[in-house]
């Protein structure tokens, strides 16, 4: 048995499958020219870990309690599962608990995993404990269907822009937003372009030029 497949196989005993992907690029409907055409993989996300994870991990999850719904420890980073009304809570708990301090946030990030069933809209926010110096990752999801998450701005100021550009790109809503709107695409942009199932070549290219309007002019979020 080759290593790649023990690998694999591996992967799908601990984790969990969320799909297939096909060829090198995951991609259809064009011509594969890179000779993996009929490579076919798992796509696997990894799975939740058991107590005890290790060292400072469990003091976070003690800290956290029932707010955290479950906890993956991949390559030695620990990533906290937290329903999305419970996210708000949780970071909270975060930044405010004096044993915890993870006073800075390096932002929010969108991924779109169509195959996860009832959770295809991922956000991931990245902490940091400069007291402590420890870094968590905190993962929240929402369905296509209800694509909200409540804002969490008013905890990490810096997340206003990120939030935004995760609407932008990725169509998830954050309530409480002091001004969700678009952040690189044109207001009337049709779609998210960094969603999977967006468009991807094919198609006449989307340019709207670019205009800077007078100040007065100039969209407001006041």
């Amino acid at each position: 048995m080759s290593e790649g497949k023990e690998i694999v196989e591996a992967a799908q005993a601990t984790g969990q499958q969320v799909g297939e992907r096909r060829g090198m690029f995951g991609a259809s409907g064009t011509g594969d020219t890179s000779g993996y055409g009929g490579l076919v993989s798992p796509k696997v996300f990894p799975g939740a870990a058991t107590r005890p994870y290790g060292g400072w991990f469990d003091d976070v999850a003690d800290a956290l309690g029932d707010l955290v719904e479950y906890v993956v420890l991949h390559r030695g980073e620990a990533t906290f599962h937290v329903r999305r009304e419970s996210l708000y809570a949780a970071m909270e708990k975060l930044r405010n608990d004096p044993a915890l301090r993870f006073e800075f946030s390096a932002g929010v990030s969108g991924v779109h995993y169509p195959d996860d069933t009832g959770r295809e809209l991922h956000a991931v926010y990245s902490l940091l404990s400069m007291s402590f110096n420890r870094r968590i990752r905190v993962e929240s999801t929402c369905p296509d269907g209800d694509p909200h998450l409540p804002s969490t701005v008013a905890l990490y100021p810096t997340h206003d822009w990120h939030e935004r550009e995760v609407w932008d790109f990725f169509g998830v809503i954050f309530d409480g937003h002091p001004a969700l709107a678009r952040i690189q695409m044109p207001d009337d942009w049709p779609g998210h372009p960094q969603r999977k199932d967006y468009p991807l070549g094919g198609i006449p290219v989307e340019y709207k030029g670019g205009t800077v309007p007078p100040p007065d002019q100039r969209r407001s979020y006041n």
